[in-house]
């Protein structure tokens, strides 16, 4: 009697230890065959799943290690996928004393032809930032989704308006009329947060789009439908940080997963440590281990299961949406060496590929540190192709706000800050910009002039670089309540039905808006066609002092593009004999950009309207 209970009892403890495993997650969910990096880390997420052995039987893919955590309901594999391996599926068996207990069938698709030598975003074209919450809504029934915390409210601006992958969709032939050759949008991975989650900064699933945007298949009819007008598109990524209700903060795989784990600390923001060869340890870990902010722990990317899973994420999106290039939040913020590893990783797999991060510094040595090919004096090696030009923003705010009849104000400052280029590996990699999502709208910050309006978009057209464009720019957006990020990413306007302004169709926008509207689409549509804006080289000519007058010129083959800035309130007679000379020798004409008059040059002598500028193509 004593034996059969005992039996019992263990045949009830089999079936309750066996009803206790499940199998939850699989990121990524699939992969490709004939990748340039055979291996694969795959994190294996369910209750207890750690009791299980995981089998692979196909041919090509060997299980070569599995790693177990301090979390009983993970195990990360690591694959080999050899170059022999046939696109296909598999089941990937969990096993307990060699029963299958457990099971999932995992695919090898095959890459399409050519992804491996994708071509990434370049100086030939215009990047068009959109915040999708903010931009239209294509689609009010995902405004409120189920499982999702926050809802819909447009009246409130630091929530959720709407906007969706759908809005964009619909505008694509706006996107494309405008001149804008690549989309940047901010993140549309899931954001699940339970309040002011629109921006999309504070991922919650690192594989999936937040259903409020659309899904997955939205993503991918997107990037298809811009690639088909010839519009690139760039994805958004964060390595520093996720969202405070992500879903693996309930069950954390090991003690060091995210960085002050037990009690978070907030980040100096000090970045000047990652070069400061005064440092203190302490303020180096300060600086890239505290969080932003208590919704957003700070991930630690010196353990080597998270460096891996941010990696394989990154290729993924890229492989599975087609992307021509990655805008990377935070470039310094994270561990740095990862930073690089992560980069080096992503460009041998895309040697075509393109990346630009975020450096938010004024100070254009401490940007250039970052970039390809620097020699850094501490010989930290980047593999980051391009970077923002935050000190280009500043500077053009201030020559367009200052009075330039003071010694260093005004248009000098152009001057000044691009004589700087020599700090950097490849000037031509920079992106430019005149405003973002994360500052005051550019009219604003001009306080509200129209002609330093265009002034500076002439200039961010022409100079080096690769020019990035906010949504509403174009048409004047401003923020004059307040510096809240809420009103800087405030609807475009027409984006939702019943708006009384309709942007898209130039309908109620004023008078000043319509001129800027056309103005733009006018630069960038030219810009398009600019060889010597998308390659040539520059020069540029030091403003006289107090003169109020910066010429700048690009040049390539034979043809060249002579901008000449002109904030004075009169008319300018400006010579030309020393711009013959060095660029422009024998030629007689030009055309105006904007007018699309022929300018005579003959005599040597151009005017340039007060608080104006003057943008000629000529042939050389």
């Amino acid at each position: 009697m004593r034996a059969i209970t005992m039996i019992l009892m263990l045949m009830y403890l089999s079936v309750n230890t066996f009803a206790k495993n499940s199998l939850d997650r699989v990121e990524p969910a699939f992969w490709w065959v004939g990748m340039n990096n055979p291996e694969l880390q795959l994190l294996i997420y369910g209750e207890n799943i750690s009791e299980l052995k995981a089998e692979i039987e196909y041919p090509g893919v060997t299980l070569e290690r599995r790693v177990l955590v301090e979390s009983p309901n993970y195990q990360f594999l690591y694959l080999n996928i050899d170059k022999s391996a046939k696109a296909g599926s598999f089941d990937i068996r969990f096993t307990r004393k060699g029963k299958t207990a457990l099971k999932y069938s995992y695919e090898l698709k095959a890459r399409k032809d050519g992804s491996a030598a994708r071509e990434g975003y370049n100086s030939s074209d215009v990047m068009y930032l959109i915040t999708p919450d903010r931009f239209a809504n294509g689609n009010p029934g995902n405004d409120n989704m189920p499982g999702m915390k926050e809802q819909a409210n447009r009246a409130d601006e630091n929530g959720r308006h709407g906007g969706d992958l759908e809005g964009i969709i619909n505008h694509l032939d706006y996107i494309e009329d405008m001149g804008f050759t690549t989309l940047w949008l901010n993140p549309v991975m899931e954001n699940n947060m339970t309040r002011t989650s629109y921006h999309g900064y504070a991922i919650t699933d690192f594989y999936n789009t937040d259903a409020r945007y659309g899904t997955n298949d939205d993503y991918l009819r997107l990037v298809k439908e811009a690639g088909d007008k010839g519009i690139k598109v760039v994805i958004d990524m964060i390595m520093n940080h996720c969202g405070s209700e992500h879903w693996w903060m309930d069950d954390l795989p090991t003690n060091d997963w995210v960085n002050f784990q037990d009690g978070w600390k907030p980040t100096t923001h000090l970045r000047e440590t990652n070069m400061d060869p005064y440092a203190s340890d302490y303020d180096k870990k300060m600086h890239s281990d505290g969080w932003f902010v208590e919704t957003m722990p700070d991930l630690n990317q010196r353990n080597p299961l998270m460096a891996d899973y941010l990696i394989y994420n990154t290729i993924w999106w890229i492989e599975y949406a087609d992307l021509s290039g990655i805008r990377m939040d935070t470039y310094p913020y994270p561990d740095k060496q990862f930073m690089a590893d992560w980069t080096i990783h992503v460009m041998d797999e895309y040697p075509n590929f393109n990346i630009v991060g975020e450096e938010w510094s004024v100070n254009p040595s401490i940007v250039a540190y970052w970039q390809k090919g620097k020699q850094n004096h501490d010989g930290y090696i980047s593999d980051m192709p391009g970077v923002f030009d935050f000190p280009l923003q500043e500077s053009l705010v201030k020559a367009l706000n200052e009075d330039d009849s003071h010694w260093g104000q005004g248009l000098i400052r152009l001057y000044s800050t691009l004589a700087n280029d020599f700090l950097y590996a490849d000037p031509m990699e920079l992106v430019t910009f005149p405003d973002n999502h994360d500052m005051s709208r550019f009219y604003t910050q001009i306080n509200e002039d129209l002609d330093m309006f265009k002034m500076g978009l002439a200039y961010i057209s022409v100079v080096r670089g690769i020019p990035q464009i906010y949504y509403g720019t174009e048409i004047l957006m401003t923020n004059p309540n307040s510096d809240s990020h809420g009103e800087i990413r405030s609807d475009f306007p027409g984006g939702w039905d019943g708006d009384e302004v309709n942007a898209f169709k130039g309908e109620g926008l004023s008078r000043d808006e319509k001129e800027a509207q056309e103005f733009v689409k006018t630069l960038l549509n030219w810009r398009k066609e600019s060889t010597a804006v998308h390659n040539g080289c520059t020069k540029h000519f030091a403003p006289a002092s107090t003169s109020g007058i910066y010429t700048l010129f690009r040049y390539h083959d034979n043809k060249a593009v002579m901008l000449i800035m002109n904030k004075n309130t009169e008319e300018k007679e400006i010579t030309l004999e020393n711009y013959r000379k060095e660029v422009i020798g024998n030629s007689t004409s030009g055309l105006d950009v904007i007018s699309k008059e022929k300018i005579d040059l003959s005599t040597d002598k151009v005017l340039v309207d007060g608080r104006s500028f003057l943008l000629l193509e000529i042939e050389l």
